[in-house]
């Protein structure tokens, strides 16, 4: 590895700054807390209680804020069990309002723990009861449901099936929460962004990049490289907000250095629930040596699936299982989708084992597609809609059997707030995505995700609303149809109705887009049932849809799960009724 790698590695950024909102504000301090390993503290039950308090921490090498929940980051894995009633009691010992959130949770809006939807939030010094019974099992988490999501509130929520014949036998059970730290205020960072969108951006293309493509391909291919983006005023590498610049990248609360370890043994059958429960990282795993199974995503059975690595973003879990081949240390690795940096672990026999990391690949680069989306133009056509209702726009159709392909902009989308809209958007879920397109590698898609479980309700929609995750990459503004929450009005879901909701990507970045409240069931290009998820990321310059049965009365949040993006904008409340 280039010493200037090595050196963008080690580089940390320290901005301190002031801000006076009651979502942005700062966090006090109380009492120092240097890490430890006694991250693995497992609660199960029907009563649990939480407490959530502010501390110190040492990740980086020095002290930083944290808020952690019964002290531990992450929080304690909570193993339960389906069909039981659970009683979570969450104190807040904060200085300032707070909450968890049932991550794909299915249960009361009041439950759900969304401030400002769902119920007022948790006040310092108060014990709220979380009060719901658990219909489902698989993987899923808990986190915070503001920027103290960031600084430590978040952990692993496995919910054990009523038949133990729905989980595959295996020998160890390791959850695996992948997470991104930093030492700067979650405040200042936001305000880092709002000052330059690529504030953390230390990946940029320079005169040295551009020699270096024209002694490789010539004058005229490394201008036509840079050209259409130059156009846009946008750069190729911008789809990642923050980068290790700043970040951290941890395994179960445990940085590289630190290298959290998971003891198996040759011949092990062992199930690994990796969640992303980073604030904006979307990491791409591996475990050099090993093929890994998934048999699950977001809590749901799918179809067996053999690959070699698979992208989790922020919201998203999926279970792996692998079998330990020999006596070797074993690299978990999970590099950052901007290879700015990277979290591993180590599954082996002896804790002093040291599993050999891979290098980082090569910083990826959008490309034409990630910009523009099909270039052969088979979407369909396209008309500006400025004369139609804003804010998830229904369409009435004689045939909802399949997704439309209409283009249609709001007339919302053409501000100042949005620097991109795509015309021509590509509908695949075949496309790993940027960074795993040509490693030699199979890479898990959407596509490969197929249901073990079908939905019960096979309803062909009633209607489409359509929305166009949309913003300007340089002010930091996110939104939705180029609106944010503060602009726009509740989307409306009638109760008992089956809805397709259709998600067009205007930005060249990811979204993982997450509903509260109701599943989200994935449908392929020609509308047939694909996967059931609760997040669904949609990659730049895509088109993709999903069906949702309206079964869950009340009001629900609908957001990307992207921290910073979510705070700027890009989030919508829902009203069933």
């Amino acid at each position: 590895m280039s010493e200037d790698k090595l050196a963008f590695k080690s580089r940390r950024m320290f901005v301190k700054g002031v801000a006076a909102t009651a979502f942005l504000s700062t966090l006090p301090l109380s009492a120092f807390y240097t890490w430890a390993d006694s991250n693995n503290a497992e609660l199960s039950g029907r009563n649990i209680h939480l407490n959530i308090g502010e501390k110190e921490v040492n990740i980086t090498g020095q002290q930083a804020a944290a808020t952690l929940v019964n002290g531990l980051l992450p929080g304690p894995v909570l193993r339960l069990k389906e069909g039981d009633d659970v009683t979570i009691m969450v104190t807040n010992n904060l200085s300032e309002m707070t909450t968890i959130h049932w991550h794909g949770i299915i249960l009361e809006p009041e439950m759900d723990g969304v401030p400002g939807i769902s119920f007022p939030g948790i006040e310092p010094g108060e014990t709220f009861t979380y009060k719901f019974k658990l219909k489902q099992h698989g993987t899923y988490w808990y986190h915070a449901h503001t920027l103290a999501e960031q600084t430590g509130v978040y952990g692993a929520l496995v919910i054990e099936p009523k038949d133990s014949l729905e989980n595959e036998q295996v020998d160890k059970d390791f959850p695996i929460v992948l997470s991104d730290w930093t030492d700067e205020n979650p405040v200042d960072v936001f305000l880092n962004l709002k000052k330059m969108g690529g504030y953390y951006n230390y990946q940029q293309l320079t005169a040295v990049d551009f020699i270096d493509d024209v002694a490789n391909v010539g004058f005229a291919a490394a201008m036509n490289k840079r050209v259409p983006w130059n156009k846009a005023r946008m750069s190729p590498t911008d789809f990642s907000d923050i980068t290790a610049s700043t970040y951290t990248y941890l395994v179960n609360g445990a940085s590289p250095n630190a290298n959290w370890h998971g003891e198996v043994k040759q011949g092990d059958k062992v199930r690994l629930r990796f969640i992303g429960a980073a604030t904006s990282t979307f990491f791409d795993v591996r475990i050099p040596g090993l093929k890994l199974k998934i048999v699950a995503t977001d809590g749901q059975k799918v179809h067996p699936v053999l690959v070699d690595e698979f992208r989790v973003g922020p919201g998203e879990t999926y279970d792996a299982i692998v079998e330990i081949k020999d006596a070797s240390a074993y690299s978990i690795f999970a590099q950052s989708m901007d290879r700015s940096g990277f979290a591993s672990a180590t599954l082996s026999a002896n804790r002093s084992d040291t599993a050999i990391r891979p290098e980082l690949d090569e910083p990826a680069l959008l490309t034409m597609l990630d910009m523009m989306g099909d270039m052969n133009g088979n979407i369909g056509t396209m008309s500006d809609m400025k004369d139609m209702p804003m804010d998830g726009k229904t369409m009435s159709k004689p045939s909802l059997k399949t997704a439309s392909k209409e283009v249609r902009h709001a007339s919302t989308e053409y501000g100042p707030g949005v620097d991109m809209r795509v015309n021509m958007p590509r509908t695949n879920l075949d496309d790993p995505g940027p960074g795993l397109r040509d490693t030699g590698r199979k890479a898990l898609t959407y596509a490969d995700l197929k249901s073990v479980h079908l939905p019960e309700d096979t309803r062909i929609p009633s209607r489409e609303i359509e929305m166009h995750l949309t913003g300007n990459m340089e002010r930091f503004i996110w939104s939705i149809d180029g609106l944010k929450l503060n602009e726009a009005k509740p989307l409306h879901f009638p109760l008992g109705e089956r809805i397709r909701v259709i998600l067009h990507n205007d930005s060249n970045m990811l979204h993982p887009m997450h509903l509260h409240g109701m599943w989200s069931d994935l449908e392929s290009p020609e509308g047939e049932f694909q996967v059931r998820k609760h997040t669904i990321t949609v990659q730049p310059a895509q088109r993709v849809s999903f069906l949702v049965t309206v079964d869950a009365p009340g009001r629900w949040a609908f957001h990307c799960h992207l921290l910073y993006h979510m705070a700027a904008g890009m989030f919508r409340e829902v009203v069933v009724a």
